[in-house]
């Protein structure tokens, strides 16, 4: 029986190319992407995976056409509404990474607050939303923060970024998912990731169900994590050839 991964990150890409296959506008397949979520974080308590992380608007996207912008916005609120009380019932917590730019409505901060709030209690599964999420602003701001702590240059270790970060309980990413078959991070998780499992499914973001969620885990089970050692096979191996 396969333990799960405990972290799961998924970058939710090919909303726009969904659309222009179909000859719809962009925000049609960003609508479209809703159900993509709903599968992901039914998946992830089934699966018993207890941290999911969605990359939904990055620091860069602020670059898109304000009008799909604030499409975007809309759509976290939509979700947030739709979904809510249904995840509040499977025990989920909802946090949101990022959302540090003026320019995110105020209507859209308080659906936050308030879905963090009414879910702050919840442990099967932490839905981790990165809205207006960068990985370096991440770091650059964790490493403000060791500063304005006056910690001593030679006092800061790995476990004092880490500490430093806006969730410094936020585990490791264990598997790290991208749809649409592009090949990047886009500035997602730096710090989290380092040791990520990455899986690239060609399915665009609105085609994501449960049995892709669950093809990603499948084959992060077939990967063999070494964290820069030997696989305990080898290190046996060199052992009985060192000794014989």
């Amino acid at each position: 029986m396969h333990t799960p991964p405990r972290h799961v990150a998924l970058i939710m890409d090919g909303n726009g190319r969904w659309a222009e296959q179909r000859g719809c506008e962009r925000a049609d397949g960003h609508s479209a992407g809703e159900e993509g979520v709903v599968a992901s974080v039914r998946a992830a308590v089934d699966s018993g995976v207890s941290w999911l992380t969605l990359f939904a608007f990055s620091t860069e996207n602020w670059r898109r056409p304000q009008p799909e912008v604030d499409f975007i916005m809309r759509l976290n609120q939509r979700v947030i509404r739709n979904n809510l009380r249904a995840w509040n019932d499977m025990d989920v917590r909802m946090r949101y990474l990022g959302v540090a730019d003026a320019r995110i409505p105020k209507c859209v901060y308080e659906d936050i607050a308030f879905a963090e709030d009414l879910t702050r209690n919840n442990r099967t599964l932490t839905l981790t939303v990165a809205l207006d999420h960068g990985g370096r602003r991440d770091l650059a701001r964790a490493a403000r923060s060791i500063v304005a702590h006056g910690v001593p240059a030679d006092q800061i270790t790995e476990e004092t970024l880490a500490g430093h970060m806006q969730f410094p309980d936020l585990p490791d990413v264990d598997l790290l998912v991208r749809t649409s078959a592009e090949h990047r991070l886009s500035n997602f998780m730096l710090w989290q990731a380092a040791y990520a499992e990455l899986v690239f499914l060609d399915v665009l973001w609105p085609d994501f169900r449960a049995e892709h969620f669950r093809q990603a885990v499948d084959l992060y089970h077939r990967r063999q994590r070494r964290f820069g050692d030997v696989s305990q096979p080898a290190a046996q191996a060199a052992a009985v050839s060192t000794s014989a």
